[in-house]
């Protein structure tokens, strides 16, 4: 059974030689800071190795315990991996799938998938890493469902991440996962970056990066998620772009890596949590809020993106929200 946080809220970094120090950096950055607001249990990180290891060649490392301590860890992560077309060390490998079957949820950030890969986790599952290594992934290992247009595939105990950036998107959206919405805000707010970005991989792969100003969606999404709270549809976008729905969705696709419906479905999820997770508000009143219309419309695409009704995701944090005002402080 996959350990919660109320049994332990330790995350460990599995290292070897081999390693991708900005991963590595990124995860140790995250978990191992304090948010700006209060928080329940929060991660207490431990770095652990065979030794002393070297990223990227350069960087020398050294591990805070051993890589059986992998075992006793809620969340292994396992940064990236700078030769994929190596077979990782077989005791990194043997560490890393002895904490899945101890109970700990296993993240790769970027090519840390060939190592999951290499230890059986990701086989008959869905998973991604960087665009440039998904077709050696998918050739590798076979039976590997392998998705290259995606930021980050969770699979409930093993999680993957696309590339660099993406990295962060996967961390916060565990941070989201274990603390919800308004501490993953926070969080993001303290590093200076997205909590949330929309599309995929898509967005990134050969295309040139657009400047600030002749971004054709930037003014329109700022516009739509002031209105969420509206029925808005496609042509609505299209009017207020002033461009054709057939066009719009071009410029969705190349822009957000992913069409303008679903991307306003994300925003109305995303505002629908930070509704549940501060306010009182009834379900129907959310629904309303949020643009859905009715409390059964809601509670089918929040349970179906979210994996949980919006009730129980209420319960979750609104407990954890108790818990901690009663907190010594």
């Amino acid at each position: 059974m996959m350990r919660t946080l109320s049994d332990v809220s330790d995350v460990a970094v599995a290292i070897a030689d081999g390693i991708l120090h900005f991963e590595m950096a990124l995860a140790f950055e995250l978990f191992s800071t304090l948010p700006p607001v209060p928080v329940e249990h929060w991660y207490e990180l431990v770095v652990c190795g065979a030794g002393p290891v070297r990223a990227d060649g350069r960087f020398l490392l050294e591990p805070d315990a051993g890589l059986d301590r992998l075992a006793r860890a809620s969340t292994v992560i396992v940064p990236g991996w700078a030769e994929p077309d190596t077979d990782p060390p077989a005791d990194l490998v043997d560490a890393v799938r002895a904490a899945h079957e101890a109970g700990a949820r296993v993240a790769s950030l970027c090519t840390g998938a060939f190592v999951l890969a290499a230890a059986g986790l990701l086989d008959g599952r869905r998973a991604t890493t960087h665009w440039l290594h998904s077709e050696a992934l998918a050739a590798r290992y076979p039976r590997v469902e392998v998705d290259p247009d995606v930021l980050y595939v969770d699979e409930g105990d093993v999680l993957t991440s696309a590339g660099k950036a993406a990295a962060m998107d996967l961390c916060l959206h565990l941070v989201r996962r274990d603390h919800g919405s308004v501490i993953a805000n926070a969080v993001a707010r303290k590093l200076v970056v997205p909590p949330h970005r929309p599309g995929g991989q898509a967005q990134f792969v050969a295309a040139p990066v657009p400047e600030p100003r002749a971004h054709p969606l930037s003014d329109l999404l700022a516009w739509a998620v002031q209105r969420l709270d509206e029925p808005l549809t496609v042509d609505d976008l299209a009017r207020r772009a002033n461009m054709s729905s057939r066009h719009l969705g071009r410029h969705f696709r190349s822009v957000a890596g992913t069409t303008p419906l679903q991307w306003l479905l994300t925003q109305r999820i995303r505002r629908a949590q930070e509704l549940l997770e501060t306010t009182d508000d009834s379900v129907d009143a959310i629904a309303e809020a949020t643009g859905m219309g009715t409390a059964a419309t809601l509670r089918r695409h929040f349970n179906r993106t979210v994996g949980v009704p919006p009730d129980a995701y209420r319960r979750t944090f609104r407990s954890r929200r108790d818990d901690a005002a009663r907190a010594p402080v």
